[in-house]
Protein backbone atom coordinates (compact mmCIF):
# COMPACT_ATOMS: atom_id res chain seq x y z
CA UNK A 1 0.00 0.00 0.00
CA UNK A 2 1.54 3.36 -0.90
CA UNK A 3 2.03 5.55 2.12
CA UNK A 4 -0.20 7.95 1.60
CA UNK A 5 -3.33 5.50 1.11
CA UNK A 6 -5.21 4.38 4.02
CA UNK A 7 -8.04 1.88 4.73
CA UNK A 8 -10.33 4.60 4.91
CA UNK A 9 -9.70 6.08 1.49
CA UNK A 10 -12.89 5.97 -0.43
CA UNK A 11 -11.36 4.48 -3.36
CA UNK A 12 -7.73 2.59 -3.44
CA UNK A 13 -5.61 3.66 -6.19
CA UNK A 14 -3.52 0.65 -5.60
CA UNK A 15 -3.99 -2.70 -7.93
CA UNK A 16 -6.81 -4.66 -6.62
CA UNK A 17 -5.16 -7.99 -5.36
CA UNK A 18 -7.16 -10.83 -4.17
CA UNK A 19 -6.53 -13.07 -2.08
CA UNK A 20 -8.33 -15.94 -0.53
CA UNK A 21 -8.86 -16.53 3.67
CA UNK A 22 -9.27 -19.23 6.05
CA UNK A 23 -11.45 -17.36 9.71
CA UNK A 24 -13.32 -18.44 12.24
CA UNK A 25 -16.60 -17.14 11.83
CA UNK A 26 -20.44 -17.76 13.30
CA UNK A 27 -18.73 -21.30 14.78
CA UNK A 28 -17.09 -22.16 11.80
CA UNK A 29 -14.27 -22.12 9.49
CA UNK A 30 -14.98 -19.86 6.49
CA UNK A 31 -12.91 -19.33 3.56
CA UNK A 32 -13.43 -15.71 2.14
CA UNK A 33 -12.02 -13.78 -0.18
CA UNK A 34 -9.84 -10.07 0.85
CA UNK A 35 -7.63 -7.59 -0.94
CA UNK A 36 -5.14 -4.93 0.10
CA UNK A 37 -6.09 -1.66 0.31
CA UNK A 38 -8.63 -2.72 3.16
CA UNK A 39 -7.79 -3.08 6.98
CA UNK A 40 -7.10 -6.33 8.03
CA UNK A 41 -6.73 -8.13 5.33
CA UNK A 42 -4.83 -11.33 6.66
CA UNK A 43 -7.10 -12.17 9.62
CA UNK A 44 -9.82 -10.81 11.56
CA UNK A 45 -8.27 -8.17 13.42
CA UNK A 46 -7.83 -9.14 17.65
CA UNK A 47 -9.74 -5.94 18.11
CA UNK A 48 -12.82 -6.78 16.65
CA UNK A 49 -11.93 -10.35 17.70
CA UNK A 50 -12.75 -9.48 21.22
CA UNK A 51 -15.70 -7.41 20.21
CA UNK A 52 -17.60 -10.53 18.65
CA UNK A 53 -16.63 -12.61 21.84
CA UNK A 54 -17.97 -9.97 24.64
CA UNK A 55 -21.24 -8.02 22.56
CA UNK A 56 -24.39 -9.78 23.54
CA UNK A 57 -26.87 -11.65 21.28
CA UNK A 58 -27.79 -9.12 18.15
CA UNK A 59 -31.90 -8.26 17.92
CA UNK A 60 -33.51 -10.76 16.58
CA UNK A 61 -35.25 -8.18 14.03
CA UNK A 62 -34.68 -5.02 12.92
CA UNK A 63 -31.95 -2.82 11.20
CA UNK A 64 -28.57 -3.49 12.82
CA UNK A 65 -25.69 -0.92 11.64
CA UNK A 66 -21.63 -2.52 11.82
CA UNK A 67 -20.08 0.96 11.00
CA UNK A 68 -16.64 0.48 9.68
CA UNK A 69 -17.72 -2.69 8.46
CA UNK A 70 -13.94 -3.42 6.27
CA UNK A 71 -14.26 -6.92 4.44
CA UNK A 72 -17.19 -7.93 6.84
CA UNK A 73 -16.66 -10.15 9.69
CA UNK A 74 -18.57 -8.12 12.12
CA UNK A 75 -21.57 -7.59 8.95
CA UNK A 76 -21.32 -11.48 8.48
CA UNK A 77 -21.13 -12.46 12.39
CA UNK A 78 -24.94 -10.54 13.07
CA UNK A 79 -26.62 -11.55 9.70
CA UNK A 80 -25.48 -15.65 11.15
CA UNK A 81 -27.02 -14.47 14.42
CA UNK A 82 -29.83 -12.80 13.70
CA UNK A 83 -31.40 -14.24 10.08
CA UNK A 84 -34.28 -12.05 10.19
CA UNK A 85 -32.87 -8.50 10.44
CA UNK A 86 -31.20 -6.54 7.90
CA UNK A 87 -27.76 -6.08 8.81
CA UNK A 88 -26.23 -2.60 7.21
CA UNK A 89 -22.06 -2.97 6.58
CA UNK A 90 -21.00 0.96 6.47
CA UNK A 91 -17.85 1.84 5.17
CA UNK A 92 -16.18 4.99 2.54
CA UNK A 93 -13.90 2.40 1.60
CA UNK A 94 -15.25 1.08 -1.90
CA UNK A 95 -12.98 -2.03 -2.28
CA UNK A 96 -14.35 -2.87 1.18
CA UNK A 97 -18.03 -2.55 0.18
CA UNK A 98 -17.22 -4.93 -3.02
CA UNK A 99 -15.87 -7.32 -0.90
CA UNK A 100 -18.46 -7.72 1.30
CA UNK A 101 -21.26 -8.39 -1.35
CA UNK A 102 -18.44 -11.00 -2.75
CA UNK A 103 -18.81 -12.45 0.71
CA UNK A 104 -22.12 -12.12 1.29
CA UNK A 105 -23.03 -14.30 -1.71
CA UNK A 106 -20.20 -16.87 -0.72
CA UNK A 107 -21.82 -17.40 2.43
CA UNK A 108 -25.63 -17.34 1.09
CA UNK A 109 -26.23 -14.31 3.48
CA UNK A 110 -28.74 -12.85 2.02
CA UNK A 111 -29.73 -10.18 4.98
CA UNK A 112 -26.05 -8.21 4.43
CA UNK A 113 -26.63 -4.26 2.81
CA UNK A 114 -23.15 -3.05 2.01
CA UNK A 115 -23.44 0.75 1.88
CA UNK A 116 -21.64 4.14 1.64
CA UNK A 117 -22.68 6.44 4.31
CA UNK A 118 -24.49 8.28 2.26
CA UNK A 119 -26.53 6.05 0.85
CA UNK A 120 -27.88 4.69 3.67
CA UNK A 121 -31.66 6.14 4.16
CA UNK A 122 -32.26 8.94 6.38
CA UNK A 123 -35.08 7.92 7.84
CA UNK A 124 -34.07 4.12 9.32
CA UNK A 125 -33.43 4.01 13.13
CA UNK A 126 -30.93 1.41 14.01
CA UNK A 127 -31.33 -1.05 16.81
CA UNK A 128 -28.24 -1.87 17.85
CA UNK A 129 -24.90 -0.55 15.94
CA UNK A 130 -22.12 -2.72 16.57
CA UNK A 131 -18.59 -1.09 15.67
CA UNK A 132 -14.40 -1.49 15.19
CA UNK A 133 -14.10 2.59 14.56
CA UNK A 134 -11.53 3.79 12.05
CA UNK A 135 -9.34 5.52 15.10
CA UNK A 136 -6.72 6.72 12.69
CA UNK A 137 -9.02 9.01 10.38
CA UNK A 138 -8.27 11.47 14.00
CA UNK A 139 -10.05 12.89 16.73
CA UNK A 140 -12.10 14.97 15.01
CA UNK A 141 -13.29 13.23 12.27
CA UNK A 142 -13.92 9.66 14.57
CA UNK A 143 -16.06 12.12 16.98
CA UNK A 144 -18.47 13.68 14.00
CA UNK A 145 -18.90 10.14 12.88
CA UNK A 146 -19.98 9.28 16.31
CA UNK A 147 -22.47 12.14 16.91
CA UNK A 148 -23.84 11.65 13.47
CA UNK A 149 -24.53 7.31 13.81
CA UNK A 150 -25.20 7.42 17.75
CA UNK A 151 -28.35 9.23 17.47
CA UNK A 152 -29.72 7.21 14.65
CA UNK A 153 -30.12 4.45 17.23
CA UNK A 154 -33.52 3.87 18.41
CA UNK A 155 -34.60 4.71 21.98
CA UNK A 156 -33.40 1.69 24.06
CA UNK A 157 -31.16 0.37 21.78
CA UNK A 158 -27.52 0.46 22.21
CA UNK A 159 -23.91 0.49 20.53
CA UNK A 160 -21.07 -1.64 21.36
CA UNK A 161 -17.52 -0.12 20.38
CA UNK A 162 -13.93 -1.90 21.05
CA UNK A 163 -11.40 0.42 21.16
CA UNK A 164 -7.52 -0.43 21.65
CA UNK A 165 -6.28 1.24 25.37
CA UNK A 166 -2.98 3.06 23.70
CA UNK A 167 -4.98 4.89 21.08
CA UNK A 168 -7.43 6.74 22.73
CA UNK A 169 -10.49 4.29 24.55
CA UNK A 170 -10.25 5.80 27.95
CA UNK A 171 -9.92 9.59 26.50
CA UNK A 172 -13.03 8.35 23.88
CA UNK A 173 -15.33 6.98 26.89
CA UNK A 174 -15.28 10.28 28.75
CA UNK A 175 -15.83 11.84 25.60
CA UNK A 176 -18.68 10.22 24.75
CA UNK A 177 -19.83 10.65 28.35
CA UNK A 178 -19.77 14.20 27.95
CA UNK A 179 -21.71 14.62 25.04
CA UNK A 180 -24.29 12.17 25.28
CA UNK A 181 -24.77 12.52 28.34
CA UNK A 182 -28.54 13.25 28.26
CA UNK A 183 -29.57 10.71 25.65
CA UNK A 184 -27.04 8.06 26.76
CA UNK A 185 -25.65 5.55 29.91
CA UNK A 186 -21.69 4.85 28.63
CA UNK A 187 -19.65 2.32 30.12
CA UNK A 188 -16.74 0.32 30.04
CA UNK A 189 -18.08 -3.47 29.60
CA UNK A 190 -15.13 -5.27 29.21
CA UNK A 191 -10.92 -4.99 29.05
CA UNK A 192 -9.17 -7.43 26.82
CA UNK A 193 -5.91 -8.00 25.99
CA UNK A 194 -5.11 -4.02 26.02
CA UNK A 195 -9.18 -3.21 24.31
CA UNK A 196 -11.70 -1.65 26.01
CA UNK A 197 -15.26 -2.57 24.58
CA UNK A 198 -17.67 0.73 25.40
CA UNK A 199 -21.30 0.43 25.58
CA UNK A 200 -23.32 3.19 24.41
CA UNK A 201 -27.30 2.54 25.78
CA UNK A 202 -29.75 4.80 24.63
CA UNK A 203 -32.15 5.83 26.61
CA UNK A 204 -36.13 4.64 26.33
CA UNK A 205 -37.52 8.09 26.51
Amino acid sequence: MASSEHYFTGVPETELKLRNVTVHLAGEDRELTTANGIFSPARIDPGTSILLAEAPQPPATGNILDLGCGWGPIAFTIAYASPDATVWAVDVNERSLDLVRLNAEKLGLTNVRPALPDDVPTDIAFDALWSNPPIRIGKQALHEMLEYWLPRLAPGSDAWLVVQKNLGADSLHRWLQDRLVDDFDVTREALSKGYRILRAARSTD
